[in-house]
C-alpha cells in the first residue's frame, strides 16, 4: 500500500506522530520557502567543521591553564562555539539522560499532551515546532522544556513518567549547572575580566532544559528541526546522540558540527555577546533532519536571572570599542519570542546601538549603575 500524505492543518500534531504515519512527504505547513531550505539532496554534503575541542582537565594545571584560556578566547572570537572533553560529567549521567528522554517521547500521546502549553514562560512545557501558534512555517521537532535551577524548586513539576525521569534528568541537569559555572569563569577570564565577575548573578540565574526530539523526516531537504537562531542566554551546553547541529561560520556558510564521543557542545548566547560589547558573537545555529534516524538533543540553556538587565561590561568599553548594546533581560527576550516569528528577526538585533562619539567607559559605568539600581538580580 502506498504511503499516505497528511493534509490536515491541525494546530498541534506532534512531529513524532507524523513520522510514525509513514508519510510520503512532509505536510505543506512544514515546507520552507525555497531560499530557507537546507536542500540536503541538492548540494554537496555540508562540510563538518573542525570545532575547537578543549580539554577542561588542563585547567587544573597552572602551567597549561593560560593555553586553555587562549583556546577559549579564539573559539569565542571566531565561531562562538566549541566542544569540551574531560568536562567532569559522568558518562552514566549523559547516557541516562538520553535514554530517559527517548522513553518520554515514546509515551502515549495523551500522557505527553497533559504537559502541553503555549505559554513560553510555563515552568514545564511540552510542545512542537518552536512556537507553533506564531510560526508561519512549522518545524519538525517535539520538545519538553522545564526550569531546572534551583532544582529543588522545579523538579516536582517535571514529568512523572517515565518514573525514572526526575532522577536521571535531574542528575544530568545538576552536573550541567556545575559545568556551566566553570565554563563561565573561563569565558570571563578569556575576556580579561575576573573569573568571579557577575558570580552572584550567574549562580542565581536560570537554567532551562530543552529536551528535543527530531523524528525521521520523509523530506529532510524541505524542512528543518529548528530554524537559524541564536540562544539569548549566556551559554548553552548541548548533549546529542546523532549529528544534525549546524552552525553558521564567519563567512556565512553552514557547517555541520561533528559528533565526538563523550564531548559536549558549548554555544555562546546573546548575553555574552552583549556583556563582551561585541568582542564575542553568539552563534547562529539550526537543526537539520534526516530520513533514516531520530535525533535527540538535550540543551541546557543558562541565563542570568529572568529580570536581570545585562549590559556591556564597563571594562570592555572604550574609545575603540564604544558602547554597542542597550540593556536587555531574559524576561524581555521571552516576551519577544512570544509575540514574534523567529525568522523575522533576532532579539539581540533590537539591542544593538549605532556607534556614538564619546560613548566611553564612563558612560558604560553610568549605565551599569542604573541597571543595578532597578534590576531584581
Amino acid at each position: 500500500m502506498a504511503a499516505k500524505r497528511d493534509t490536515s492543518s491541525g494546530s498541534f500534531t506532534s512531529a513524532m506522530a507524523l513520522s510514525e504515519m509513514g508519510l510520503s512527504g512532509v505536510p505543506k505547513r512544514y515546507i520552507l520557502p525555497q531560499p530557507q531550505r537546507p536542500a540536503i539532496n541538492q548540494r554537496p554534503h555540508c562540510p563538518t567543521t573542525a570545532l575547537p575541542v578543549i580539554d577542561l582537565s588542563l585547567l587544573d594545571n597552572p602551567s597549561l591553564r593560560p593555553q586553555v584560556i587562549e583556546q577559549v578566547r579564539e573559539a569565542c572570537k571566531e565561531l562562538g562555539v566549541f566542544q569540551v572533553i574531560n568536562h567532569g560529567i559522568q558518562i552514566s549521567f549523559t547516557d541516562d539522560a538520553l535514554d530517559v528522554a527517548e522513553e518520554f517521547f515514546n509515551l502515549p500521546n495523551e500522557k505527553k499532551m497533559c504537559l502541553a502549553s503555549t505559554d513560553v514562560q510555563a515552568p514545564v512545557r511540552y510542545g512542537t515546532s518552536l512556537n507553533h501558534l506564531n510560526d508561519k512555517v512549522q518545524y519538525w521537532r517535539d520538545f519538553i522544556k522545564h526550569y531546572s535551577h534551583p532544582i529543588t524548586t522545579w523538579i516536582n513539576m517535571w514529568p512523572s513518567e517515565p518514573s525514572s525521569y526526575k532522577t536521571k534528568m535531574g542528575n544530568y541537569a545538576k552536573a550541567a549547572h556545575i559545568l556551566h559555572k566553570k565554563l563561565m569563569e573561563v569565558v570571563l577570564e578569556s575576556l580579561g575580566l575576573r573569573p568571579d565577575y557577575l558570580q552572584k548573578d550567574t549562580e542565581e540565574g536560570s537554567q532551562v532544559m530543552a529536551v528535543n526530539c527530531y523524528p525521521a523526516c520523509p523530506e529532510p531537504n524541505l524542512a528543518l528541526g529548528l530554524p537559524p537562531h541564536s540562544d539569548y542566554g549566556s551559554l548553552t551546553i548541548i548533549l546529542q546522540n546523532q549529528q544534525g547541529l549546524e552552525i553558521k561560520d564567519s563567512n556565512g556558510e553552514w557547517q555541520s558540527v561533528s559528533l565526538i564521543k563523550e564531548a559536549l557542545v558549548v554555544q555562546l548566547g546573546d548575553q555574552l555577546e552583549v556583556l563582551s560589547n561585541g568582542r564575542y558573537k553568539s552563534v547562529i545555529h539550526r537543526a537539520i533532519l534526516n530520513s533514516m534516524k531520530q535525533r535527540l538533543s538535550i540543551a541546557s540553556l543558562h541565563s542570568m536571572a529572568i529580570n536581570k538587565k545585562v549590559i556591556p561590561a564597563p571594562e570592555l568599553v572604550d574609545e575603540q570599542h564604544p558602547l554597542s548594546y542597550k540593556e536587555g533581560s531574559f524576561g524581555d527576550f521571552l516576551h519577544f519570542i512570544q509575540d514574534n516569528d523567529i525568522l523575522e528577526g533576532r532579539y539581540i538585533d533590537t539591542l544593538k546601538k549605532k556607534p556614538q562619539t564619546g560613548c566611553t567607559k564612563k558612560t558604560a559605568h553610568q549605565a551599569h549603575e542604573n541597571v543595578i539600581s532597578h534590576s531584581s538580580g
